[in-house]
């Protein structure tokens, strides 16, 4: 069975010691750097551009997860090619061409990814789950960190891996907020890949430890 993996969300770090938190995650059990790119439109908030992505990039030594809480990303997508993000993902809600989004994404070397807000049903991405390399189930609303973690996703990440199967796809389940040691476990059991955990792990007194005892609950 593959490893599951561990991506501590950026956008959760101590954006002063930027350098210092990225060093961290590079030397931590973590698998990617998972990185929120909000517009202040699509989401009420607005993270970090692209200079700091650059800088984020030109530090870190894991997989580069970027997620574009944005409208219109289809504009983006060589921008953020070229900046070194290795998988892209956009939200079903911000594209009206999904599926031409997905070969935009491919075409320019990355991984594409789709992320769905709490009240978007998986079922939505039956057709195109093949084109997909990793789905981004939003586990609390999109645009703030430090949110509690919504209930109703384990059926949605129940539903969504028997669409994976049933379709012979190979797309990676992504969960997205409210990430904790107690409801990591019940999340993979439920059939998800990749755990992102952001204030989970930069508010604990021992990120590298507690990124330790996340990959260890997900893998037992």
């Amino acid at each position: 069975m593959a490893l599951k993996r561990i991506a501590p969300s950026v956008l959760a770090a101590d954006f002063a010691n930027l350098q210092r938190d990225v060093e961290m995650i590079n030397q931590s059990d973590a698998d990617w750097f998972h990185i929120d790119i909000m517009d202040g439109v699509f989401v009420p908030n607005i993270s970090f551009g692209m200079p700091v992505l650059r800088d984020i990039v030109k530090h870190a030594n894991k997989t580069i997860d970027v997620h574009l809480m944005i409208v219109d990303p289809d504009r983006y997508i060589k921008t953020f090619a070229d900046l070194g993000s290795n998988i892209l993902t956009v939200h079903y809600e911000a594209c009206t061409h999904l599926h031409r989004t997905l070969q935009a994404i491919k075409a320019e070397g990355m991984k594409a990814g789709v992320a769905i807000n709490p009240h978007t049903n998986v079922s939505l991405l039956e057709d195109v789950i093949k084109d997909i390399d990793l789905v981004c189930i939003m586990s609390v609303n999109p645009g703030f960190g430090g949110q509690s973690f919504i209930e109703n996703t384990y059926k949605k990440v129940q539903q969504l891996r028997d669409i994976i199967s049933r379709n012979n796809a190979s797309t990676l389940i992504e969960i997205d907020g409210g990430v904790t040691s107690k409801n990591a476990k019940q999340l993979v059991e439920a059939g998800a890949d990749v755990l992102v955990a952001g204030s989970f792990v930069f508010k604990s007194d021992n990120p590298t430890q507690t990124i330790k005892e996340l990959k260890e609950i997900v893998n037992e």
